[in-house]
């Protein structure tokens, strides 16, 4: 049994939306972006809102308090 599955893909090091986007800074320097439409509660909430988010699990997850939204990075780079 290998135990790389058992690592996460990336970390997340750094999030930011646009008016239509989430982008994600990994740790190894890549850049992920997706649709804000995949995330219906980010799609709603306000801008300011959006950037009150908090990594989590060290960078494997993301989550918004203010929206009550959690992202894993393993889910967003499966999409």
């Amino acid at each position: 049994m290998s135990t790389l599955a058992n690592k996460p893909i990336a970390d997340a090091v750094d999030v930011a939306c646009t008016a239509d986007e989430l982008v994600v800074t990994l740790a190894d320097g890549r850049r992920v972006s997706a649709p804000l439409a995949w995330f219906p509660r980010l799609l709603r909430a306000t801008p300011a809102q959006r950037t009150k988010w908090r990594l989590i699990g060290r960078g494997v997850g993301i989550h918004w308090d203010d929206v009550d939204e959690d992202i894993s990075i393993r889910s967003l780079l499966a999409s």
